[in-house]
């Protein structure tokens, strides 16, 4: 399982009810809930409905400050339509009598920020959910709303134009911590690792097959063309190729200890569309080393290092 499992990403809790009885044993416990936000106001508080009890989230508790972009109005407004998480800070009423619950989505985030702070470690394996999608990588909630950034580059052994080519906004995924700058609050993760060795793709194909791929990037002596994320051939010179063409090929050899596929393009194939589901050859625990490449290979192994966690 995930090591974040008890502050997951906003959006991945159990779905639940909330009543009155609920909010008060959670304004006694300080647990986090989660519930979708109905409207915000014009004085930018955020409104929930949590079982017949009005939900209120002040400006101010919308977004721990420490946040990249947490002052700006569109952290308030995005909110809308969308789960949230939230601790009780108090049951109040409201002139007509009715309860009142008042919210703070900010110490849900404290709370998860100093779980994070005391046992967050480089290779852990987190559940995470993808934000927002930029040309230089992916924006991943890791839990509660925080925020860690994928580069592009960490995506796949497969280089890809755009992450978009990965992923959608709203998909949840795995990655792993490569880095995290305690002090500035900054996470950033890897995902590549997750979706298996050189081997352990080159594995599910074989010579003599006709399987298809996606063109990855057109050279002078021929064209790079993915099987699978982390996995990619060589086929000949062809003209009439784009980066993002989908295509068969006829697999020629696998040579493991050049980490190297010939293939053969067959024809163009209409585009697929939607991303494909991920395949992850990891999905728990915390690595320490990842090597890529396979035994025998002929030149320096491709692998990352993560530090060794704390004693």
């Amino acid at each position: 399982m995930p090591e974040n499992k008890l502050f997951p990403p906003e959006g991945l809790r159990p779905a639940m009810t909330h009543t009155l009885p609920d909010l008060r044993e959670a304004l006694e416990s300080g647990a986090i809930l989660e519930a979708p936000v109905q409207r915000c106001d014009t004085g930018q508080t955020l409104h929930l409905s949590l079982g017949g009890v009005e939900g209120l989230i002040p400006r101010t508790e919308v977004t721990a400050p420490w946040i990249s972009g947490a002052s700006r109005d569109i952290a308030v407004l995005s909110r809308v339509g969308k789960p949230t998480c939230f601790t009780v800070k108090s049951l109040q009423a409201d002139e007509k009598g009715a309860p009142v619950a008042m919210l703070s989505r900010r110490s849900a985030q404290e709370k998860a920020m100093a779980w994070f702070l005391e046992h967050l470690e480089q290779g852990m394996v987190l559940s995470c959910q993808v934000v927002r999608l930029e040309s230089y990588g992916a924006f991943l909630d890791i839990g509660c709303g925080i925020v860690a950034i994928l580069p592009i580059e960490l995506i796949s052994v497969s280089r890809i134009s755009h992450p978009r080519v990965r992923f959608q906004e709203g998909q949840r995924i795995l990655a792993a911590v490569l880095s995290f700058d305690k002090e500035r609050r900054r996470i950033t993760m890897t995902h590549r690792e997750l979706l298996g060795t050189w081997m352990e793709n080159a594995s599910r194909f074989s010579p003599g097959e006709t399987v298809r791929g996606t063109v990855r990037s057109v050279k002078d002596y021929g064209s790079f063309i993915e099987l699978s994320p982390n996995l990619s051939g060589l086929a000949d010179a062809r003209e009439g190729l784009s980066p993002g063409d989908s295509v068969s090929v006829y697999i020629k050899n696998i040579r493991p200890e050049r980490m190297k596929i010939k293939l053969q393009v067959i024809e163009k194939l209409p585009p697929e569309g939607e991303p494909k589901p991920l395949r992850y050859q990891i999905t728990d625990g915390q690595l320490e080393r990842w090597t890529y490449s396979p035994p025998g290979y002929e030149r320096q192994p491709v692998e990352t290092v993560f530090t060794q966690p704390r004693p």
